[in-house]
């Protein structure tokens, strides 16, 4: 079973411009997030995919693997799907180009999911902690998703989901968080899937894959990835490191 970790790396980004490229710690963000997946030795090989000849330069320069989309593309999932359409892989890991502190423990997870799945039922795992504060639960920032007693994921909402109607019926409300392993197939298939209202009305691309019939395992972890938004996080990030 051959895995490759793949980071969509966009130059672009609304919230904080250029963000990929800012200094943390005398590398870019980009460059410290491929030497983290290299470094954590859990993949067969390592690409960044980007629309950027400025991050195309900064990893091929520094030794790294780096593929420059084709196309315009509105998710990560279509970003990745194009580039690994002719390679000859079975899982391919989502790791953000953002979060450069990548937790080991929590990728393992995703991986024993494939190691473990001998009939091939699961398209997709990713990531889910459990959330409490009312103001996490309530933050549509915050994308909440519920499951079925098989861990498969049954919706995904930037809304509270479930509702709370009855307050003590002992509902775990939890996070998702966007690290993804694919199936090479499941990704080939969303990228020839044509979005529908679901995953219009909230902009969650994983709802292509359910409103499809796709399965997606759910794994809890208690790691929650620091993002590099913006330029409050980069300062957080940068103390890390000290």
């Amino acid at each position: 079973m051959k895995i490759i970790a793949v980071i969509p790396a966009r130059y672009a980004s609304t919230r904080f411009h250029a963000k990929l490229m800012q200094d943390l710690g005398g590398k870019t963000v980009i460059l410290r997030t491929y030497e983290a997946a290299l470094e954590s030795n859990l993949f067969e090989d390592v690409f960044v995919v980007t629309d950027s000849d400025l991050i195309f330069s900064e990893i091929t320069s520094n030794g790294g693997k780096a593929i420059m989309s084709i196309k315009e593309h509105e998710s990560g999932s279509d970003r990745i799907a194009e580039a690994v359409e002719n390679m000859d892989v079975e899982i391919v890991i989502n790791v953000q180009g953002d979060e450069p502190f990548i937790d080991t423990a929590a990728l393992e997870k995703l991986i024993e999911v494939y190691k473990n799945d001998t009939e091939k039922k699961v398209d997709l795992a990713s990531l889910m902690c459990e959330i409490k504060e009312e103001e996490e639960i309530n933050n549509p920032n915050n994308v909440k998703v519920v499951v079925n007693q098989s861990g498969f994921a049954l919706y995904f909402s930037r809304s509270v989901i479930p509702y709370p109607r009855e307050l003590n019926a002992g509902v775990r409300y939890m996070k998702h968080i966007g690290i993804y392993a694919f199936r090479k197939q499941a990704l080939l298939d969303f990228y020839n899937l044509p979005m529908k209202s679901l995953e219009a009305s909230e902009k969650l691309e994983q709802l292509r894959y359910l409103e499809f019939g796709k399965s997606i395992k759910m794994v809890e972890t208690t790691h929650i990835g620091i993002g590099i938004d913006t330029a409050e996080d980069l300062e957080k990030a940068r103390k890390m490191l000290l």
